[in-house]
């Protein structure tokens, strides 16, 4: 090699090395925030175990290229409002924030930090997303339920208990979803011979009112809808159908674990470990606007023999056979 040819690409290769030092420096830790609704429940740390394996999966690793920043509510809307506001101030790169108790606060708290939702009930009537297809603002993610899957909870009840033909189902009238998913519910229940009345869940006196008035009369079921009130009085709500003989449907296989009957719902940590894939978008510049809210994909069997023989009944072959989990 000539000598100035050799001077010229060492003094190219002295030029490119500090630009190239510098752009390693500047490589920064991404910085995902997450907002729970409730500290106390041991449920969400599951959930969340899954969000953290699904970013680790697609090469975010906390401390090397990623940071979280775990935030928890109450109970309290004022104190998840605190939380959202404060979490939102620290303009994260993305957020990941379930149900509409947090999701609310955050899009009242910042239009420009992207939210990703794992799990939400209605995202266009709670005016979270302009549609589902073109989301169009600063949140998407996944729906918790079609409204189909409230007729099949009013299904398997007749199987599992055929004998059952009064059905009170505990909603709560103050979502947009509750008297939805009731009036699927009572579409189907001519067909299946069933009268079936709504009740709010609101509280647990409330509950407890209900479910012992309704408890009285023979022959009746219950069907226990989604929302936080059914998370924080699930065991309240196992017991007393217990206390009165009472065949529940629920709509999440931690009631089941708990002792009650059954429970057909999306499974909640494939919804955590896909929100992560749409954080990982994000993080690779995609805008939430422009991504679909999607719906489950996965959906969960879960029957609990034990609580069905102390109920009396007998759990038909095939719907053992078509559950994705039997506790004996």
């Amino acid at each position: 090699m000539r000598r100035r040819e050799f001077i010229t690409l060492i003094g190219a290769a002295a030029a490119a090395c500090p630009h190239t030092a510098r752009g390693q420096q500047s490589e920064r830790i991404r910085l995902i925030g997450i907002i729970m609704p409730n500290k106390d429940d041991p449920d969400y740390r599951p959930w969340i175990s899954a969000f953290r394996q699904g970013l680790q999966e697609l090469g975010w690793i906390e401390g090397r290229n990623v940071r979280l920043d775990i935030r928890w509510g109450t109970e309290n809307p004022a104190e998840i409002r605190k939380q959202a506001a404060e979490l939102a101030a620290l303009a994260p790169d993305v957020i990941l924030a379930a149900g509409t108790s947090t999701v609310g606060p955050l899009m009242q708290a910042t239009r420009t930090v992207p939210i990703v939702f794992p799990i939400i009930a209605d995202p266009v009537s709670g005016g979270f997303v302009d549609s589902l297809a073109r989301p169009g603002r600063n949140a998407t993610g996944f729906m918790l339920f079609e409204y189909s899957i409230s007729g099949k909870w009013l299904e398997l009840l007749k199987q599992i208990a055929p004998g059952v033909t009064r059905v009170a189902v505990l909603g709560d009238s103050s979502t947009s979803t509750g008297p939805a998913q009731f009036g699927v519910i009572q579409a189907v229940a001519p067909m299946l011979r069933v009268e079936v009345n709504a009740f709010n869940k609101r509280d647990a006196d409330e509950i407890e009112r209900t479910i012992t008035t309704f408890g009285q009369s023979p022959n009746g079921g219950l069907i226990i809808t989604p929302g936080g009130p059914a998370f924080t009085h699930r065991d309240l709500i196992i017991g007393l159908a217990a206390r009165y003989k009472l065949p529940a449907v629920y709509f999440e296989r931690l009631f089941v674990v708990a002792g009650g009957l059954l429970s057909y719902g999306p499974d909640r940590i494939d919804m955590y470990r896909r929100a992560a894939g749409y954080v990982d978008r994000i993080l690779k510049g995609e805008k939430p606007a422009d991504m679909p809210v999607q719906a489950p994909t996965k959906y969960q069997l879960v029957i609990n023999l034990r609580t069905a023989k102390a109920l009396g009944l007998d759990v038909p072959l095939h719907l053992q056979q078509a559950a994705d989990e039997v506790i004996e």
